[in-house]
């Protein structure tokens, strides 16, 4: 608490303007608190209903905006628990017994971030399910995939989709993994030795759904692994959604043409009434960034940090916050924009050149008996031959491509954009029945409930 008065050092240490979207979670660990000390007699079973009805009281006056948030007063908990004073007199300073601001602070953030964890996981879902109807729509297109943005070999585009599909997948497993490590209780820590009351931490656990207890008191106040963790995966996460955004920025280029956003999720020129600007893609790319710069803020800050408690631990929460607020808005508007997109069937099979067969030909080879390597080599030759001459594969004679190779054959020429996929028929592979089989799978994932969801709604 500030031992001076200087009004420099108080607004430079409040964390109040910030910290006070914690308010439901500080008055719910308070409530438990209370019921916990009445249950031990610590405190009377009257005392701690007059905490309660207060600490009640106190919440429906911030919900209703009637509530005066000081600076002076630092914190969210020293705002409630000063406010909790005026409502019922000195039985409020009861209520600190048996804790301290170090293990009340972590509690919050724990609740806080568990239940954003929970809506983080649903809004990756939902975008999940967009990116599954789009495919589903699409699943019989063709486009050209591609290494070093180059042509390379032809895939469905429903496979090229359900590629970020798996990636969000891996997002909430790092997001429910993380979970994990959150889903645990501090308080009864203290300061950083534990407290010199007999209270049931069990209890309160059980009061406020965690699933364990921490097992020491000054690694309980002085972790913020559980917030690391999080703007880890939502880096992870935001890094996936920066690729998908530059491929939207691109398919939806003149030179592209591949897609059409639709005209809620583009912004016109100032000066070029043609434009039709993919600006949520493009800021999506570059949010990107400053959640990378949380990341790096944080893990920065708790670097030099000894034990147990520091005050630089106060910067752990503008950063989350932002990242919260970042990842969510992105989430959210990407899964509505993707329901908008039309794809140009045709511009995107004109797309297509015929040397990107170059792979299946070298096949060809191979099963009429040729090594692979001797097989690249012809097809090399080949298809330099044919980009020299101007021609397709399919418009080289049959004498032409026997001057590379006598194994080839009449049944060249049945070597098209869709045996090249269908030939491609194991699991992972772009062929249509895996692609199915994939969609499948996609959309129970996207469906299924997880079990800290269903967990919730229990």
């Amino acid at each position: 608490m500030l031992q001076g008065k200087n009004k420099l050092t108080i607004n430079y240490t409040a964390s109040i303007p910030f910290d006070q979207r914690l308010y439901r979670q500080d008055i719910k660990g308070s409530i438990a608190h209370a019921k916990m000390l009445a249950k031990q007699g610590i405190i009377t079973e009257s005392d701690a209903k007059a905490i309660i009805k207060g600490l009640n009281s106190i919440r429906k006056e911030i919900e209703q905006g009637k509530f005066q948030f000081k600076t002076e007063l630092e914190d969210i908990h020293m705002n409630i628990e000063a406010r909790l004073f005026e409502k019922i007199g000195d039985v409020a300073g009861k209520l600190h017994t048996a804790r301290s601001r170090n293990d009340q602070v972590t509690l919050d953030m724990r609740l806080f971030l568990k239940e954003e964890i929970l809506k983080t996981i649903d809004t990756i879902k939902a975008l999940q399910s967009s990116l599954v109807e789009l495919a589903e729509v699409n699943k019989e297109v063709i486009m050209p995939g591609y290494t070093h943005l180059q042509q390379a070999q032809p895939v469905l585009l429903a496979h090229h989709l359900l590629a970020y599909f798996e990636m969000f997948q891996r997002d909430k497993e790092r997001f429910s993994d993380c979970l994990k490590r959150t889903d645990v209780l501090p308080l009864g820590s203290g300061a950083l030795a534990g407290v010199a009351y007999p209270v049931d931490r069990q209890f309160l656990a059980q009061e406020l759904g965690f699933s364990e207890i921490s097992n020491n008191s000054i690694d309980a106040v002085s972790d913020r692994d559980f917030v690391v963790e999080f703007q880890a995966a939502a880096t992870l996460t935001m890094m996936h959604i920066s690729r998908l955004a530059e491929e939207i920025v691109l398919w939806s280029s003149s030179e592209f043409g591949f897609i059409e956003i639709g005209k809620d999720f583009t912004t016109g020129s100032s000066i070029m009434p043609q434009k039709k600007n993919p600006d949520v893609a493009e800021l999506a790319r570059g949010k990107t960034g400053r959640i990378y710069g949380n990341l790096m803020s944080i893990i920065t800050t708790m670097k030099g940090l000894p034990l147990a408690y520091n005050r630089d631990m106060q910067e752990d929460k503008q950063g989350l916050f932002d990242t919260l607020d970042t990842l969510h808005s992105t989430l959210e508007v990407f899964a509505e924009m993707l329901k908008t997109i039309k794809v140009n069937t045709r511009r995107v099979r004109e797309a297509i050149k015929d040397y990107i067969l170059a792979t299946d030909l070298a096949d060809y080879l191979v099963k009429k008996g040729m090594p692979f390597r001797e097989a690249y080599s012809v097809v090399a030759k080949l298809s330099e031959y044919a980009i020299n001459a101007e021609k397709s594969f399919h418009e080289l004679s049959l004498s032409e491509y026997r001057n590379f190779s006598p194994l080839f054959a009449k049944d060249v020429y049945n070597i098209t954009l869709e045996s090249s996929i269908i030939s491609r028929d194991i699991p992972g592979g772009t062929a249509p029945n895996q692609v199915e089989v994939a969609l499948k799978k996609a959309r129970k994932l996207s469906r299924i409930e997880s079990s800290q969801e269903k967990k919730r709604e229990k």
